[in-house]
This record gives structure tokens, sequence and C-alpha cells, in this order.
């Protein structure tokens, strides 16, 4: 399900709908791990720096269990 940019807010609860490979999982520290599937919830959505409009290219935060966060797109993610 493709969402464009201006649809998730911060606090929106979301899920990862691509294979998405990360290496700083806490769990899984320097490996390889997929989040395709994880749910977490918007926590920013970065749109500006230093006050200055900025077009960021991961620029959903999404906090997922624990202290794992993560900068994702709009095509990975679909609101749950």
């Amino acid at each position: 399900m493709q969402i464009d940019n201006e649809s998730f807010s911060v606090g929106d609860k979301v899920r990862v709908v691509q294979s998405v490979v990360v290496y700083h999982h806490p769990e899984h520290r320097n490996q390889a791990f997929d989040i395709k599937g994880q749910e977490g919830d918007v926590i920013d959505v970065v749109k500006e720096l230093n006050g200055k409009p900025i077009s960021a290219n991961f620029p959903f935060v999404v906090k997922f269990s624990g202290k794992f966060r993560a900068h994702l797109q709009a095509h990975e993610l679909e609101k749950v």
C-alpha cells in the first residue's frame, strides 16, 4: 500500500510492509535483521533542520519495541 509523505503524522501506529534490512537492532547488533512486519509508532517527521526546510530521504522516524528506532520512507510503511 503506497502512501504519500503527508499521510503519516507523529503518533500514527504503522507496520513495515517492505523488506528493510538494518544492522542496528539492539537484539541483533551488527547482524543483518529484516524488520518487515514490525509495528511501531511514528515519533518524528523530519521536515526541517535548524529552521530550514529539507527533503529527507527517510523522513519518518519510527519507534519500535525498547530503544529501537529507524528512519523509513513512506512506501515502506502502512497505517495499522
